[in-house]
């Protein structure tokens, strides 16, 4: 299983980016993908997750109603489109595979990471 995450770079406060991630191997991957984030000297936190069979979402606090996680079952694909961006948005963020929990002990499968950059 291999996840590729991609669309990290960097935006102004109160613009929009959009991440990706592709997700090979999906047969073994069946619960859901999740993003998490991690800045510099701060751990990684969980942002979003969704299931793959029902399309259920989970955000945590700091995202919610800015960002929107998808996912394209037929390309094994997950989206995070990020609008509203804050400064504090600023991280290094990852995909991973086979949870939509939002604790990263429960991911078994991680991406790359993709930088985010937001300037004030």
């Amino acid at each position: 299983v291999q996840l590729q995450a991609c669309g990290g770079g960097l935006a102004q406060a109160g613009g929009s980016l959009r991440l990706s991630c592709l997700v090979s191997g999906r047969a073994s991957t069946k619960n859901g993908v999740g993003w998490f984030r991690q800045a510099p000297g701060k751990e990684r936190e969980f942002v979003a997750a969704i299931s793959w069979s029902d399309g259920n979402t989970r955000y945590a606090d700091p995202v919610k109603g800015r960002f929107t996680i998808s996912r394209d079952n037929a390309v094994n694909t997950v989206a995070l489109q990020m609008n509203s961006l804050k400064v504090e948005d600023t991280a290094v963020y990852y995909c991973a595979a086979n949870s939509q929990l939002p604790a990263a002990v429960c991911y078994n499968y991680w991406g790359q990471g993709t930088q985010v950059t937001v300037s004030s």
